[in-house]
């Protein structure tokens, strides 16, 4: 019986976080989550052909769910979970992790952990921040994230950002470390220095206005370095037919960029590199920083 050789390309690591298109942050004024219920959901049949994609690239992702989704749509997680990628928590209600409490918080990320591991019957492991909210004056939440049994986490955007960002955090891999020797390891989405900034490029927005051969080059420059690229996209950006809400121009931008492009961007992102799920990454990172 023949073998598929291993892939000798660099690892990098692909996500997806679970969320409605009515759900990001910036429709928060017109659509609190108060109102959610009464919107379309769009999200399974977005999500199944994406799942589908992933499928014919035969790589596998990490999906960071929206808990809030996985409630009402648990066989959509079971589907995500059987096609092969892991289960992360995006939190429950999609609030910014900067605008909580360290009580909000924890009892956000307490139900969102519960209804994942209901619907898994596995252990979740790792966390994304909504918005990558989590920011100098709220990095308490990473020790409430190892006390929740979380191994690593993908919230700190190392670079500047209206909803978030530490701008000097490191932009490869690493581990905070406690006293007590709990320890958290923390997967930066990626970016590129331009004029001594970091600028985001692999994922959302930046993704879908960056021209793909920018992608590519900042992609490559990373992983030439040895440093893992860290891509990340929702299921709602692979869907142009979307309803287009009356929101300020600069958010009706942001959400609405080139979304008929993402597939096509993300299927070349497929054939140009290797992706695995989050934690695969984290072992990788584990053993690279053991030697």
């Amino acid at each position: 019986m023949l073998r598929t050789p291993p892939d000798p390309r660099p690892l990098n690591a692909l996500s997806f976080d679970l969320e409605d298109w009515y759900q990001v942050l910036y429709f928060d004024e017109l659509l609190p989550p108060s109102q959610w219920s009464a919107q379309p959901s769009r999200l399974a049949s977005v999500t199944a052909r994406l799942l589908d994609i992933l499928d014919e690239y035969r790589t596998r992702a990490t999906f960071f769910v929206l808990a809030y989704n996985a409630e009402r749509l648990p066989r959509l997680v079971e589907a995500i979970q059987q096609r092969g990628h892991e289960i992360g928590s995006h939190g429950f209600w999609h609030r910014p992790v900067n605008r909580q409490t360290p009580k909000t918080f924890a009892e956000d990320l307490k139900r969102s952990l519960d209804v994942l591991r209901s619907i898994t019957a596995q252990q979740v492991t790792g966390y994304r921040a909504p918005s990558f909210s989590i920011t100098h004056e709220s990095t308490w939440a990473l020790r409430i994230l190892i006390e929740h049994g979380l191994e690593y986490d993908s919230s700190i955007l190392p670079a500047r950002r209206s909803y978030g960002g530490i701008s000097d955090a490191p932009r490869s891999p690493w581990i905070l470390r406690y006293s007590d020797g709990r320890s958290l390891v923390e997967l930066p989405p990626s970016t590129f220095r331009v004029a001594r900034r970091n600028v985001p490029f692999s994922g959302g927005g930046y993704f879908r206005l960056c021209p793909y051969r920018l992608v590519r080059w900042g992609l490559q420059r990373l992983n030439r370095a040895g440093v893992p690229g860290i891509a990340y996209l929702h299921p709602w950006e692979l869907d142009p037919g979307q309803p287009v809400l009356p929101v300020r121009w600069s958010h009706r931008f942001q959400h609405y960029v080139n979304l008929k492009e993402t597939e096509k961007k993300l299927r070349r992102l497929l054939e140009d590199f290797r992706f695995v799920p989050m934690n695969e990454l984290v072992s990788a990172v584990l053993r690279s920083l053991s030697r």
